[in-house]
């Protein structure tokens, strides 16, 4: 893609850690193909300078965390029309279900007309409680070794131009 010059920006919010342990996972599996950016750095340009993307935040009160709604809200117009067809995935931390979360960012997708080309990730830490939830946050190894296998597939799929 002309002008396209980072492969796969993997934009990322968290509050109690989960969702930054994910989102670097997944760097780490997608190496230097992969660029980490937290969502309130994101501008449009660093979007249409990537191929392809991987949303990681948190689910809060069964939706979209506010910093991740933001750089939506901040970068869509200037975006629209410019980037479809690049392909996305999501990985969602959440406390009990994760989905509200993931339709939303399916939601502003499909309005880009970007690609879903994996399964959303959606790591369920079984927090209920307001303690729990405020908590720091690790994520287990067997879910970091799936944002890495993620970021990984991610990565090798635009080098090998599937997606």
């Amino acid at each position: 893609m002309e002008g396209v010059k980072n492969a796969l920006l993997i934009v990322w919010h968290s509050r109690t850690g989960a969702s930054e342990a994910m989102a670097s996972a997944a760097q780490e599996g997608a190496g230097g193909a992969g660029r980490l950016m937290r969502a309130c750095e994101v501008a449009a340009a660093d979007l249409l300078d990537a191929r392809g993307y991987l949303f990681v935040g948190p689910e809060n009160l069964a939706g979209l965390s506010g910093e991740m709604k933001e750089m939506f809200d901040r970068t869509y117009y200037a975006v629209l029309g410019k980037i479809e067809g690049r392909p996305y995935a999501t990985a969602i931390a959440a406390g009990s279900d994760g989905e509200g979360a993931e339709r939303q960012v399916d939601r502003i997708a499909t309005g880009w007309r970007l690609r879903r080309v994996a399964e959303g990730l959606i790591v369920n830490t079984q927090s209920q409680s307001p303690e729990e939830i405020l908590a720091p946050k690790a994520v287990t190894e067997e879910q970091r070794q799936l944002c890495v296998e993620l970021g990984a597939s991610l990565a090798e799929g635009m080098r090998l131009g599937i997606f």
